[in-house]
């Protein structure tokens, strides 16, 4: 049986994926409101997401006879240095996300809680994937420097990303 300690860092993990939300959607206005669409649309795909995240985790507590408890979510960065910053930003997030599943992790394995081991395998595998991306992108940006042309064209192709929860 899963401990109020195990369910307790749950909760603060099912929290915190909703305030990597929030994020997302301050970089996406950040991005609308600079007339960048295309990025407004991918960090609006990313809020999706980050709501699937703790929704999974809001799920499984409930599943595991814990309550789901939501708390208040500090306000996220409003203002970045520019577009390339919000990826920045973005992947430092991801990298906090990350250890803090590591340290879920290390809760479950010290409870030898078998199925939340399993359970948070999937969110280590989407993190080494979110980590991945958000370095790409990143590297891409720092690629196309000052050329409108090859943003522009690589806005489009951004925008044209769908959140799947496969």
């Amino acid at each position: 049986m899963m401990s109020e300690n195990l369910a307790t860092a749950l909760n603060e993990q099912m929290n915190n994926e909703f305030a990597a939300a929030q994020t997302y959607l301050s970089m996406a206005s950040y991005c609308e409101y600079r007339n960048y669409s295309g990025f407004a649309h991918f960090f609006l795909q990313q809020v999706e997401e980050e709501r699937m995240h703790a929704m999974k985790i809001y799920s499984y507590l409930n599943d595991r006879g814990f309550r789901a408890e939501i708390s208040s979510i500090p306000a996220p960065a409003t203002s970045f240095d520019n577009l390339l910053n919000t990826f920045e930003v973005s992947l430092q997030q991801e990298k906090e996300v990350t250890k803090s599943f590591y340290r879920l992790m290390d809760i479950a394995w010290e409870e030898k809680e078998h199925a939340t081991i399993s359970f948070l395998n999937w969110f280590l595998d989407e993190q080494v994937e979110e980590e991945a991306t958000f370095d790409t992108h990143i590297e891409y940006l720092k690629r196309l420097g000052e050329d409108k042309n090859a943003l522009f064209i690589y806005e489009k192709e951004l925008g044209q990303r769908q959140f799947s929860e496969e």
